[in-house]
């Protein structure tokens, strides 16, 4: 299926918003790095993996050295793919955390079980920083979408609306089970929307990452 949208398309420096709790690591405190934190306006963690984390390929070229607003290195792109998938992959310094939790808003945290992939017409969540959590149902996978800078193939569709500002790489829910990130949407939710996701379990075959769960 294709299909030809308009998308915003979000782009910039990744800054990481700092975290509120605090990890021991090699006896040192540790920032921890959760599911769902954004990075500026732009965009997300969209899963932790051991080591690091992975976001959208649009959120950073390989080698780029991803810092906080104040200038404190967070870690390294060690690889970058767009458009097929988009994804990025980011190896984090020993004093950041990787967390396989997504935390709310408030600070609680909801657990990330694995990344089993979810039937289509299953209930599924987003999340995104201007339209909080928003949920629909899983319409389709293996959609291939046109964007202005190329098309994407293999993606998730869902019928969960996002209004501007969303960050890309927001992670996509069923359960406790993540099931993408994102790489764009449509329309609003005033009159409706789409929404479309990388599969996770696509960019952890890529790289040979391990998922980061509570369980």
């Amino acid at each position: 299926m294709m299909r030809r949208i308009a998308l915003l398309l979000i782009f910039g420096l990744l800054v990481l918003s700092p975290g509120a709790a605090f990890a021991e690591v090699g006896g040192v405190q540790a920032t921890p790095i959760y599911v769902g934190d954004s990075f500026g306006p732009n965009c997300a963690v969209g899963a932790t993996v051991k080591g690091g984390f992975v976001t959208s390929g649009k959120c950073g070229a390989p080698g780029q050295v991803i810092r906080t607003s104040t200038g404190v290195v967070v870690g390294t792109v060690r690889a970058s793919t767009y458009p097929n998938p988009s994804s990025a992959w980011v190896s984090v310094t020993s004093a950041w955390e990787p967390v396989g939790a997504y935390r709310y808003f408030g600070g609680q945290n909801m657990p990330v079980l694995g990344s089993t992939p979810a039937p289509v017409g299953s209930s599924v969540c987003g999340v995104s920083p201007t339209t909080g959590w928003r949920c629909g149902i899983l319409q389709s996978r293996n959609v291939s979408v046109s964007f202005p800078d190329g098309t994407l193939h293999g993606l998730l569709l869902t019928n969960i609306c996002f209004e501007p500002g969303t960050p890309l790489g927001s992670p996509l829910f069923s359960g406790g089970q993540l099931q993408g990130l994102l790489v764009g949407f449509s329309g609003n939710c005033s009159s409706g929307g789409r929404s479309y996701y990388t599969p996770i379990n696509e960019i952890l075959q890529r790289y040979g990452l391990t998922l980061l769960t509570s369980s």
